[in-house]
């Protein structure tokens, strides 16, 4: 395991997080779905070079921590919130990865006096906003279970298998080699249960549970040309919804390759943050 992991209690509730130390400014990390929480060898690596200090934590029902029964993806900005309370930091950015997207605009959105800046790799798009929301996604079938509630998302996991065409070659090759702790993370993660998975589902094809013209700090969305998990749709929608983002358009990468960009948005993040 990556750094120091502390069990923070908020609200009767355990929230597990991990902290890959230093004194620089804080970089928190959003995971994707499924995942554990835990920090990751490439994310932990790039953050120290760029003198950040990288902090992550397990969203409800995933990596030790307890359930949130009928979460939101708003209902991040206050978990992180106490998380950074518990760890003695005021000020920080947020980051997110493919399910953890939109719960680091949650973050930037409902507590703008402590983010510094905010960026998405591979986020996916509120279910309103004004796309064609499946197309180009090539296993969509989870979240459409997920449109008729949290009992038909779960009865879906009986049957549900991963689609290997969801993954483009360049996909393949980052978890063959800088990103393997991605898939074995997973891995991990599916192997505790689907609950976590199962919850940011029903999430993401429910209201968000905040607007994102909220989010006023510098925002910054990545997307993959040749994504087929969350299309690059998704992420253009969201640039142009944001108050003050920029979007990098990545034609060549897919939903994980395109994590290959990860220590350039770190030095994004880290010229924002102070």
């Amino acid at each position: 395991m990556i750094g120091r992991r502390h069990a923070i209690e908020v609200d009767g509730r355990t929230l597990v997080a991990h902290d890959g130390g230093g004194d620089g400014p804080v970089a928190v990390w959003h995971h994707g779905s499924p995942q554990t929480g835990a920090l990751l060898a490439p994310v932990v690596e790039a953050a120290r070079a760029r003198g950040l200090r990288v902090v992550s934590y397990a969203r409800p029902s995933y990596g030790g921590s307890s359930p949130r029964p009928g979460r939101a993806v708003a209902s991040a900005a206050a978990d992180v919130a106490a998380v950074a309370d518990a760890l003695g930091i005021e000020r920080y950015a947020v980051v997110g990865a493919s399910g953890g997207g939109p719960h680091a605009l949650a973050c930037a959105a409902l507590t703008p006096e402590r983010v510094t800046a905010v960026a998405s790799l591979a986020g996916i798009a509120p279910r309103d906003a004004a796309i064609d929301w499946y197309a180009g996604m090539v296993a969509p079938d989870g979240l459409r279970a997920a449109e008729a509630g949290r009992d038909a998302r779960a009865r879906f996991v009986e049957t549900e298998e991963f689609d290997e065409a969801s993954f483009v070659d360049a996909d393949w090759a980052a978890l063959a080699g800088e990103w393997r702790a991605l898939g074995a993370d997973a891995g991990a993660a599916g192997a505790a249960g689907p609950d976590g998975l199962v919850d940011d589902d029903v999430e993401f094809v429910s209201p968000w549970g905040f607007a994102l013209d909220a989010v006023r700090a510098p925002a910054l969305v990545v997307r993959g040309g040749r994504d087929r998990v969350v299309p690059a749709t998704h992420g253009d929608w969201l640039a142009a919804a944001l108050p003050q983002a920029e979007l990098w358009a990545r034609p060549d990468d897919g939903h994980v390759s395109v994590l290959t960009a990860l220590p350039d948005v770190l030095s994004w993040l880290a010229a924002r943050s102070g």
